[in-house]
């Protein structure tokens, strides 16, 4: 069944109601002097997993990374700033991520099988996640309380939930339409089949771990600006469906409603409807690689507010260029 976009929200507000409580003992014991920021993140997103990718062998990271499968993402977030050199943040964030074989650049290698394979996959992300930021320049500063016109790099790391959907484009036979389907009903890979007892059903909400690194700018005290690359690794290898070895299609008229199992006998080896000669897949051929699990990443511009202060702090105004001052 298809995930709302209400829906989405729900269970987003949910975990951020949950992050939330689980992070309020440790903003209680924040000092007088901490004060918040909040603000809006927009930027590309982008999708690293068994789908698509450039010549030669698949890899886990940038190298099979194909420009065409970027969305946009947007989010919002509150960062709490017990001192100048650490950042607690709590964020949601939306967007979506997609792949395709069809997007392989072949150069006539081991990349020719994936092309053929044949399969693609689009799915939304619906994440929250808790993260520290540290800024080590913090320490080489004179005067640290003295932001505005200063660049700082900073790092990210944390812990995070995420919901996702896959979809693939199913071609009905008779009408010859194509249309978007929900994947995870179709068992694609025999997951939850007894003839495959390590295939477990995977849930479409998941633990990540977010990581990156960032620059912020300070106009003034009150507002900054930052860009940041943030990597999200994830413990699922189906974020595109896709992880090990087609399966014999009769499985899915064994064990799915009839018509389930017609567009799951399809959606699971879409190698022959590319009408290349000797191309075509064979249960118990390789389908994906378990071995690496998926992942995404964006990279963002956030534009933040400073909310307030649980102390009277001095702000020194600057009409200096912007330079970063260490």
């Amino acid at each position: 069944m298809k995930q709302s976009l209400h829906s989405l929200l729900g269970k987003c507000l949910l975990v951020a109601t949950l992050l939330t409580a689980l992070t309020l003992p440790s903003f209680g014991q924040l000092s007088s002097g901490t004060y918040f920021e909040g603000g809006i993140t927009v930027g590309p997103m982008g999708f690293l997993g068994d789908l698509g990718g450039n010549y030669g062998r698949g890899t886990a990271f940038l190298k099979d990374y194909n420009l065409r499968t970027t969305k946009l993402s947007y989010g919002a977030y509150v960062t709490a700033y017990p001192a100048e050199w650490l950042g607690i943040r709590l964020a949601l964030n939306f967007g979506s991520v997609n792949g395709s074989d069809a997007f392989t650049n072949v150069k006539g290698g081991e990349e020719t099988s994936r092309k053929n394979r044949n399969l693609d996959f689009r799915s939304p992300i619906a994440e929250a996640f808790v993260g520290g930021e540290f800024f080590p320049t913090v320490f080489f500063e004179n005067d640290p309380t003295d932001i505005q016109g200063r660049l700082r790099p900073y790092g990210i790391i944390g812990i995070g939930v995420f919901h996702f959907n896959p979809q693939g484009t199913y071609t009905d036979p008779a009408t010859h339409q194509t249309m978007w389907v929900d994947l995870k009903p179709l068992h694609t890979e025999g997951e939850g089949f007894p003839e495959y007892p390590n295939r477990k059903n995977y849930a479409l909400t998941q633990m990540n771990i977010p990581m990156g690194v960032g620059i912020k700018y300070y106009f003034n005290s009150n507002v900054n600006i930052s860009f940041e690359i943030i990597h999200r690794k994830t413990f699922t290898d189906y974020l595109d469906d896709v992880s090990t070895n087609f399966v014999d299609p009769s499985l899915f008229y064994k064990y799915l409603p009839a018509a389930t199992a017609k567009i799951a006998d399809q959606m699971s080896n879409k190698s022959s409807l590319r009408g290349v000669p000797n191309s075509a897949y064979n249960p118990g051929d390789k389908r994906g690689d378990p071995s690496q699990k998926d992942a995404y990443f964006t990279a963002g511009f956030k534009l933040g507010i400073r909310l307030g202060s649980g102390s009277e702090r001095e702000w020194r105004n600057s009409t200096r260029c912007p330079v970063l001052r260490f």
